[in-house]
C-alpha cells in the first residue's frame, strides 16, 4: 500500500489497521473512548502549529487531526451507526444550510448579518435534532435550554467564554468592562478570605469565581483568554528557559539555584524582551 492524495486511500489504511484478523493490536482494540483523548491532543497541536507559523508541522498535525476523525467513523461503521461519508453528508448539508447568501438566496450581505441568520439556522437544527431523537426515544437532550448548546467537553476557559457569549445573547451581560474589575477585587477578597480560613473547598470555589471573572474581562475588551493564557506561557517558557542557559554558561546548577539568583535572571530575561521588542 502507497501513499496517496485520494482520501479513499487513507480510509482503506484504517479499515486494515482495524481487520481483525490482520490489523494492528493496538488499533484493533480501540474504542470512542480510548481514542477521544488523542482526538483532543490532535487539536490542540494543530493550534500549536498555528501559533508557532509553522506550515510544515501544521500540514503533519491536520493529517494527525483528519486521521482522528477517520478512526472514529470506521469504529462508528462497525457498529453499524454510520461512516465516514455520512460525516462527510453531514458537514456539506450544515455549511450548505448555513450560507444561504452564498448557495441560495438571502439579504444577509454584513457579517452581522450572516452571524444572525447563523444563529437563526442553528435553532432550527437544534429543534429538528430534538425531534428526530424524540422519535428514538431519546427523552433527555444534553443541548436544552439556553446554555445547552456549550459543549462541556470544552476545555475550561473556553466553555467559561461560551456560556458568557450565549449568556450575553439575551441580556444577561455587564454594559461596561469596568464594573468587572470590581467584580474581580471582590473575587480576590473571598479568595483571601477562604485562604485565611484554610478551607480547601472554599479556596477551590473561590479559585474558579476569579478565573470566571478573568475570562469576562477578557471577553469585554477582545482578548480571547486562551490565546491570552497561551500567548503568557510562551513568555514564561522563554525566560524560564533564559535562566537556564546562562545558569549553565555560569557552570551553575539549575536544582541549586537559589530563588533569588533565579528572579534576578528572570528579570534580565525581561529587560532583553523590551529591549528587542
Amino acid at each position: 500500500m502507497e501513499a496517496s492524495t485520494d482520501i479513499h486511500r487513507l480510509l482503506e489504511i484504517m479499515a486494515a489497521l482495524r481487520d481483525p484478523e490482520t490489523g494492528c493490536p493496538w488499533d484493533i482494540v480501540q474504542t470512542f473512548e480510548t481514542i477521544k483523548p488523542y482526538t483532543i491532543e490532535e487539536a490542540y497541536e494543530v493550534a500549536d502549529a498555528i501559533e508557532r507559523k509553522d506550515p510544515d508541522d501544521l500540514c503533519e498535525e491536520l493529517g494527525d487531526l483528519l486521521l482522528q476523525v477517520v478512526f472514529h467513523a470506521r469504529i462508528a461503521e462497525e457498529a453499524g451507526q454510520f461512516d465516514f461519508g455520512a460525516v462527510v453528508e453531514a458537514i456539506t448539508r450544515k455549511m450548505i444550510r448555513r450560507h444561504p447568501h452564498v448557495f441560495a438566496r438571502s439579504d444577509a450581505d454584513t457579517p452581522e448579518a450572516v452571524k444572525a441568520q447563523w444563529d437563526k439556522i442553528k435553532q432550527q437544527e437544534k429543534a429538528e435534532r430534538a425531534a428526530r431523537r424524540a422519535a428514538r426515544g431519546i427523552t433527555s437532550d444534553p443541548q436544552a435550554g439556553h446554555l445547552g448548546s456549550v459543549q462541556r467537553s470544552f476545555p475550561a476557559l473556553t466553555e467559561a467564554l461560551k456560556l458568557q457569549e450565549q449568556a450575553a445573547k439575551v441580556g444577561f451581560d455587564w454594559s461596561e468592562a469596568a464594573p468587572i474589575l470590581d467584580k474581580i477585587e471582590e473575587e480576590i477578597g473571598e479568595l483571601r478570605e477562604a485562604l485565611a480560613e484554610n478551607r480547601p473547598d472554599k479556596v477551590k470555589d473561590e479559585l474558579g469565581d476569579l478565573i470566571f471573572a478573568l475570562v469576562n474581562i477578557g471577553r469585554h475588551v477582545g482578548a480571547e483568554p486562551e490565546q491570552s493564557l497561551r500567548g503568557t506561557n510562551t513568555k514564561f517558557r522563554n525566560r524560564f528557559r533564559y535562566i537556564e542557559t546562562e545558569i549553565q554558561a555560569n557552570d551553575e546548577n539549575l536544582e541549586n539555584a537559589t530563588l533569588d539568583r533565579m528572579e534576578e535572571l528572570w528579570q534580565a530575561a525581561k529587560t532583553l524582551e523590551r529591549q528587542i521588542g
